[in-house]
């Protein structure tokens, strides 16, 4: 989002705005207002204090990771070439298969693996710049060694219809040490751009050349993605759940395993969604500006407005921040459709990220920053009948503009739909049947946040 440049005057360009409506089916978001400076320092101590017995994303130990750990080595794959299925990891409690268990040269060799990055303090002494080796990464029951990339399985261990679904979860290790970032598409099972985005960007990963480790889990919601559903098969919001419970009821359940397993390894996250009810997003980051990582975060972002959000309780983003994890969702396009534009502009953004993190090294651009703070607001129909947008998305528009209309196929009336400020379109219904008071516009208006 940030040119280089500019990269010092950041703060200046932060692009935001206060989330009105959450596009989904039941819940509407009311964040927190956006604070002033002045407030952010005056809180940043309470909340240091308030959150300094806990150390980043751990937990109690009776809440841990549920499952065993059987130290069995992933295969070393190309993830771009066609592989069959990975086999689910063990059952919770089961215990591990003889041959699960590494053999003495195995342990011997992962152990001068993740040990060689550890030089003498001489060789310190002399190359201070030398990079760090990464040590193997225990997921799912696996070892993911340093340099190597594979596919592993995921299951909630929640028997659907007689079947307990597997997922397929990426992940990358990189030769050398570094952060951990998580990626996750289609929580919601029709949202299909986002699974695109983090296959390309999982599956354009050298290994060799990565500091840190990918981990991304393409497909969460499985068997709504089957059935082209936003929702579980007891049709709740699995987005609403997070981090879930062990004995709760299946969106619980669902949401508790994969917190457990794989969310708490992230030292970051996106969560990659898209609009719902037929509505289409800018590609933009939805996260809590009031949370200083966070805010920070979202600077390795290119060309990606950011839309103020606090979060409601059971989202996923709430949920990892809640962990110590620097997390936001990232929206691009609608769902059940596979847009290209929208795919490119999230790619492009998850290598920026990475290369600001110094996980990547690349000859990326960056474009050009948006000097703008965002607001938003929502223009609703006033009549019931069928929408014509007359504007696109990501126009900008001003007071009074006629941003599409509302056609009685009945009567042959046609009611304006005009917009309530200046701004632009961030978020629009496509052309559908409407109902009175139906959210058409999304429009992030230019504001300042107080104090400033």
């Amino acid at each position: 989002m940030y040119a280089s440049a500019d990269y010092d005057n950041a703060s200046s360009f932060l692009m935001v705005a206060q989330l009105a409506e959450d596009e989904s089916v039941e819940d509407v978001v009311r964040s927190e207002p956006r604070r002033s400076p002045a407030d952010e320092h005056q809180t940043a101590g309470d909340a240091q204090e308030s959150s300094a017995p806990e150390t980043g994303p751990s937990t109690p130990e009776s809440e841990q990771v549920v499952v065993p750990i059987t130290r069995k080595i992933a295969p070393n794959i190309d993830l771009k070439e066609v592989a069959p299925l990975p086999e689910p990891e063990p059952e919770s409690g089961s215990e591990a298969a003889p041959d699960a268990e590494l053999s003495e040269d195995e342990v011997l060799s992962a152990q001068d693996l993740s040990q060689a990055g550890a030089p003498s303090a001489e060789q310190q002494a002399d190359a201070p710049a030398e990079p760090v080796l990464a040590k193997s990464l225990s997921l799912l029951g696996k070892e993911v060694l340093p340099g190597t990339s594979t596919r592993l399985a995921w299951s909630p261990q929640v028997q659907i219809a007689g079947l307990s679904q597997t997922t397929p979860v990426l992940a990358v290790n990189g030769v050398n040490a570094g952060p951990t970032l998580c990626l996750t598409g289609a929580v919601h099972g029709d949202e299909l751009n986002g699974i695109e985005i983090v296959r390309r960007a999982m599956y354009d990963l050298d290994p060799e050349k990565l500091s840190g480790r990918v981990i991304g889990v393409p497909i969460v919601n499985m068997t709504g993605f089957q059935q082209g559903s936003r929702y579980l098969p007891d049709r709740r919001d699995l987005n609403r759940y997070f981090p879930g419970r062990q004995n709760g009821n299946l969106a619980d359940r669902v949401a508790y395993s994969l917190f457990e397993n794989v969310i708490r390894h992230c030292d970051m996250l996106v969560d990659i969604h898209t609009g719902s009810l037929k509505r289409t997003n800018l590609p933009q980051l939805r996260a809590d500006m009031n949370n200083p990582e966070v805010a920070e975060f979202t600077r390795g972002f290119d060309r990606m407005a950011v839309v103020h959000s606090s979060g409601s309780p059971g989202m996923l983003r709430t949920a990892a921040v809640e962990a110590g994890i620097r997390a936001v969702t990232m929206e691009a396009g609608e769902s059940l459709r596979i847009q290209e534009h929208q795919i490119e502009a999230g790619v492009n953004s998850l290598n920026s990220l990475m290369e600001k993190q110094g996980m990547i090294s690349r000859m990326f651009v960056w474009g050009d920053p948006e000097p703008v703070y965002y607001n938003s607001t929502w223009v609703r129909a006033e009549h019931g009948g069928i929408l014509f947008s007359e504007i696109d998305l990501g126009d900008t528009v001003s007071t009074g503009e006629v941003l599409g209309y509302v056609a009685d196929p009945i009567t042959n009336a046609q009611y304006p739909v005009r917009s309530s400020s200046d701004g632009r379109i961030i978020g629009m219904a496509v052309d559908q049947v409407v109902m009175a008071g139906f959210a058409a516009y999304h429009i992030g208006t230019e504001a300042e946040v107080p104090g400033e």
